[in-house]
């Protein structure tokens, strides 16, 4: 009878962990891992002749490496970066996914695996300056992405939100003067702004520290936490240097100060 009963409940603690999981296993249950990075973002995120690059790739392809997988990518615009997770079209989700306490009732995050702030990218003979200076502005919001409503809701500033679907229509529109500026991670506006060379201008505003994390499923805590740890190894290693080094050494953004990010936790 005893038997019988620790039987069950070992069964009863399987199906509560399954259930903990949507019934997926756990990414340190894999062979190989699916991994949906950007495809629209020179130097952080892009593909060209078929081959997924950018700073967020390097750091895909060092945490897989660190946890022993192979590694395939899937190619996702901003607003498909929750559905690939909860549709169980990826496994993991490195494509400047900032973490906030809306998309973690959703999503398992582990990092961040890079700090940044908010910027500001206007044409060259604009005169913004700072974030108040979008009063009455029209700004750029991508599809999926949470930079424009930081600016109208955590800041206050009464600015015109005007939607595209990626940050190459966001760019014409802002050359156009359909929009007087996109908001964003500073990496990747400083990437934007390398690759179109049109003299595009940062306007260094620096404002809404932005906590880009690896996002997963639900659950998963010790596959996050096995994340951590290859977060950290690429820190103390200076291979996370070496990678900021590589993609944004000319971008004029400041890399003098590259310490282990802060953690979320896992739980």
């Amino acid at each position: 009878m005893k038997r019988v009963l620790a039987v069950a409940l070992v069964l009863v603690a399987l199906a509560a962990a399954g259930c903990g999981m949507n019934g997926r296993e756990s990414i340190l249950d894999k062979d190989e891992l699916v991994i949906a990075v950007r495809t629209d973002l020179p130097s952080v995120g892009f593909r060209a002749g078929g081959t997924f690059d950018g700073f967020d790739v390097d750091v895909a392809r060092y945490v897989a490496g660190r946890l022993g997988k192979e590694v395939s990518f899937l190619g996702v615009l901003a607003a498909d970066r929750e559905k690939v997770i909860s549709q169980g079209r990826a496994d993991l989700v490195v494509a400047t996914f900032t973490i906030d306490q809306d998309r973690k009732q959703r999503v398992l995050f582990a990092g961040p695996y890079h700090i940044s702030y908010q910027d500001i990218l206007t044409r060259g003979d604009d005169t913004i300056t700072n974030v108040r200076e979008l009063k009455g502005r029209k700004i750029c919001e991508v599809e999926g992405a949470n930079a424009a409503k930081r600016v109208v809701e955590e800041r206050g500033v009464a600015a015109q939100v005007v939607p595209f679907p990626d940050y190459k229509r966001c760019l014409a529109a802002l050359k156009d003067r359909q929009v007087d500026a996109v908001t964003t991670n500073d990496i990747i506006l400083a990437g934007l702004a390398a690759e179109d060379g049109s003299g595009l201008r940062l306007a260094n505003a620096q404002f809404n520290e932005q906590r880009s994390g690896i996002g997963m499923a639900k659950g998963d805590v010790a596959g996050c936490e096995a994340v951590n740890r290859a977060i950290t190894d690429m820190y103390q290693s200076g291979t996370a240097e070496k990678l900021l080094t590589k993609w944004f050494g000319r971008s004029g953004l400041d890399l003098s100060t590259i310490a282990v990010p802060q953690f979320e936790g896992c739980s």
